[in-house]
């Protein structure tokens, strides 16, 4: 049953994002402002308590007034789910739960939205890991041909809109994996050896051991690229989040012993890393963009915490860049999140805002 209502101005509504790693939120108020951006970390494969936990801290810092709720998710995907279609109707009854009989709209893609008491199996596999159409399709109301690229924590989503419309080509995780519009890298949670197995380091090339030793978090603390706010998650060895513990955990890729004085080769040593992983993203960029039907080039809109990658592919590829920010109003000037960093969570609040 697809949701349909009248009356948007009467309600401030909250759009969630429900991830595995996770839990972001935007509230919107009743003029369509945005008032809060939370992202709270939500390591959802230890278990719903994650969620539970993550919810009530969101959940206290919302205002105390009449709210409708629109969620998408993709942390059905967890293995502390049997099944992904186990893990949809758990979220969505850990969410009932916890917002006090609130009306509460569940995305399911190209269906819209359903009320949660309406979910049924059948509409299980459309809920699932879905967030990526709802953040495109508003992107894709916004320019008329744009390729939408969401560079997160721990995936980036890359889809080609034309005359408003998101031409996607897979739906589901495996298709999108196939299609190259989901690219399983992202500048937080990526370990290291998911992204090169040869580097080179003082001139010589070098191959890098596959253990987890490092992620792409310490490679863009080193770069400078990084926003601490945006990294919430245990540090490979659960040691300190500084420049030198980066550096440190970056030299066991190499199994070169670490030296305080050969900080600048590990800054370099990140900065090439980093090049890497915007090639990888940057290939599948131009297999989507071989698709455009028009001579006249797309824009190419930036979303999620990695979006400056998008930015500098954008330069690189010689496409006009639109901040998927700069579509909205601003987020609270004291918010260390914004509205893009949080893109999937603000596309479900809007989109479910102008069906009602």
């Amino acid at each position: 049953m697809v949701f349909n209502i009248l009356g948007s101005d009467k309600f401030n509504v909250v759009g969630w994002d429900i991830g595995g790693a996770h839990l972001k939120a935007v509230l919107l108020e009743r003029d369509g402002q945005v008032a809060q951006v939370y992202q709270q970390p939500c390591p959802l494969w230890k278990g719903l308590s994650e969620l539970e936990s993550a919810l009530a801290v969101i959940l206290a810092g919302l205002p105390k007034v009449e709210k409708i709720h629109a969620i998408t998710m993709t942390g059905e995907l967890v293995d502390f789910f049997s099944c992904r279609d186990e893990g949809v109707a758990q979220i969505i009854a850990t969410m009932q739960g916890y917002l006090n009989h609130e009306t509460l709209l569940v995305y399911a893609g190209s269906s819209g939205f359903i009320y949660s008491e309406n979910i049924k199996p059948q509409h299980y596999a459309a809920i699932a890991s879905a967030n990526w159409l709802a953040s495109a399709s508003l992107a894709a109301q916004k320019l008329n041909a744009a390729l939408f690229v969401d560079i997160g924590s721990t995936t980036t989503d890359i889809l080609l809109c034309e005359n408003g419309v998101v031409q996607a080509i897979g739906i589901t995780d495996y298709q999108r994996l196939q299609s190259q519009e989901l690219v399983y890298t992202g500048i937080v949670r990526t370990a290291v050896m998911a992204v090169s197995q040869t580097v080179f380091f003082k001139g010589q090339p070098v191959g890098l051991m596959a253990e987890y030793f490092a992620t792409m978090a310490d490679v863009y603390r080193l770069s400078g690229d990084l926003n601490e706010a945006h990294d919430q998650t245990d540090s490979a060895d659960g040691g300190a989040k500084t420049i030198l513990a980066s550096a440190k955990r970056l030299s066991r890729m190499i199994g070169h012993e670490f030296a305080e004085a050969d900080l600048s080769f590990w800054q370099s040593l990140a900065v090439q890393l980093k090049h890497q992983q915007k090639q990888q993203i940057q290939s599948a960029c131009l297999r989507q963009l071989s698709r455009h039907d028009s001579a006249t080039p797309p824009c190419l809109i930036g979303a999620g915490v990695g979006r400056f990658l998008a930015k500098q592919i954008a330069l690189d590829l010689d496409l006009p860049y639109h901040d998927f920010d700069d579509f909205f109003s601003p987020a609270p000037a004291n918010s260390a999140i914004t509205i893009a960093d949080c893109a999937p969570a603000a596309a479900v609040a809007y989109l479910s805002r102008k069906l009602y």
